[in-house]
């Protein structure tokens, strides 16, 4: 296999050429604090918001009547506003956790003050979310929206920008010093108010021109303008190529979903917020290329929907395969392949690249057709993406039944298209271990 991968000039144009280019690009401070701000900062928000918005608004498939379901539904309709208050409190403010976590990710790795940076960047981003007019006779209620969802673009490069900031002041000596003997949290609040005026007063100027010039806020100037790539990012063939990216990422070895979803998240996130607002307006939900849409429909047992190969492995004649099909029984529940991709290895094994590519593929596009035909509800709920196969499904289309099958199907036609190559490897490693055998 080794002397094969060694002759094999596509698998030496990419280890010399491609990954280096991608292992920068994964390496990228700015690109994984923006990820953690997602998962670190907004996910526990967005988790328990989505809780609420279950509690709030019963999901029944179309069509459905299941008796408990229209019960609890009559039975909360009249407290359903002050339901909807914890939703609105949480995934209404993802925006603020991502100012937020954004520039306290990026301070980390700075070695900055990451709570004071944290918080420069969240009061400078609140200041462009509100009019540039008397803000006492501004309804909270109108910005909520560019709190949450609809303000993530600008949250992004708000907490880019004021970590640059701050690190900048820092390393000049912009900062007002203090005497040895202040109290430690005394200095800190001091070193931090030159960035922070910087930072609000810019912001409070460009929020002012925007308004002058166009009667809105600049969460909702960038949302306007970003709205083409918004919709571009809920094609299929965005969908498409985002899951082709991934698998090939993987197959280098460099983790496909975090280098992805920190581009991409802000995208995924604008169109479940879509599907939020449509869902409490009782319209059609549109949003399509969402987070779950990756995690809960197509990452079945992991990134390259590789339950299957699992379960293959468990009953392989190789020694090697059974070795690593019971090790990765038990995290392939939770959605978790990493000892799969590097003990079978995946990574830069030229016969199961091949199908951890086109199986993730054919899946997204089953579950692009399913979803916009409304064959099945959602994407709706974002959920751990930890949560086991078919419970995943269930709850995140809304507890549509259909949700389920939908991932079952994913699973037969990924093993379909895994199983040849399967063989195919599987007779390669039963070939050299009865030749060590022999030996």
């Amino acid at each position: 296999m080794n002397e094969r991968l060694t002759n094999n000039w596509f698998m030496k144009w990419m280890e010399s050429s491609l990954m280096p280019v991608l292992a920068r690009i994964a390496q990228n401070v700015i690109l994984q604090s923006i990820r953690d701000a997602f998962s670190s900062f907004a996910l526990p928000v967005i988790l328990t918001g989505s809780l609420f918005l279950i509690i709030a608004n019963p999901p029944l498939a179309e069509g459905a009547n299941w008796g408990p379901i229209v019960a609890w539904a009559n039975a909360i309709k009249p407290i359903a506003g002050q339901l909807m208050i914890p939703f609105n409190l949480s995934f209404g403010i993802m925006a603020l956790m991502v100012a937020f976590g954004t520039a306290y990710s990026l301070a980390t790795r700075w070695d900055l003050d990451e709570a004071m940076t944290g918080i420069i960047s969240m009061l400078a981003f609140l200041v462009t979310t509100f009019p540039a007019s008397d803000v006492t006779k501004v309804s909270f209620g109108d910005v909520l929206n560019y709190l949450g969802g609809q303000g993530l673009f600008v949250a992004i490069i708000i907490g880019v920008l004021t970590a640059v900031v701050v690190r900048f002041f820092n390393k000049q000596g912009l900062v007002i010093k203090m005497p040895e003997a202040v109290p430690p949290y005394v200095v800190r609040s001091f070193m931090a108010l030159v960035p922070m005026f910087v930072m609000v007063v810019s912001a409070w100027i460009v929020e002012w021109i925007v308004w002058a010039n166009f009667k809105v806020t600049l969460p909702q100037l960038v949302i306007e303008l970003f709205k083409p790539l918004v919709a571009a990012s809920n094609s299929y063939w965005a969908a498409l190529a985002e899951i082709i990216l991934m698998m090939l990422l993987w197959s280098l070895g460099i983790h496909g979903m975090n280098v992805v979803s920190s581009i991409a998240y802000p995208f995924w996130m604008s169109q479940l917020a879509a599907n939020v607002k449509a869902l409490n307006a009782h319209q059609p939900m549109t949003g399509i290329v969402t987070e779950p849409f990756f995690h809960m429909f197509t990452h079945l047992g992991g990134s390259g929907t590789t339950w299957p190969l699992v379960i293959m492995f468990l009953f392989s004649a190789s020694k090697q395969l059974k070795t690593i099909g019971t090790a990765e029984l038990i995290p392939a529940i939770f959605n978790i392949n990493e000892p799969l991709i590097f003990g079978a290895p995946i990574v830069l094994n030229p016969i199961l690249m091949i199908p951890f590519i086109i199986a993730p593929a054919a899946v997204v596009t089953i579950n692009y057709i399913a979803f916009h035909f409304h064959l099945v509800t959602g994407p709706l709920y974002q959920l751990p993406f930890t949560v086991p196969v078919f419970i995943g499904g269930f709850i995140s289309s809304g507890l549509d039944w259909r949700g389920p099958i939908l991932q079952l199907v994913n699973l037969i036609v990924a093993g379909i298209i895994y199983y040849p190559f399967f063989k195919m490897y599987e007779a390669q490693l039963l070939k050299n271990e009865r030749e060590l055998e022999e030996k």
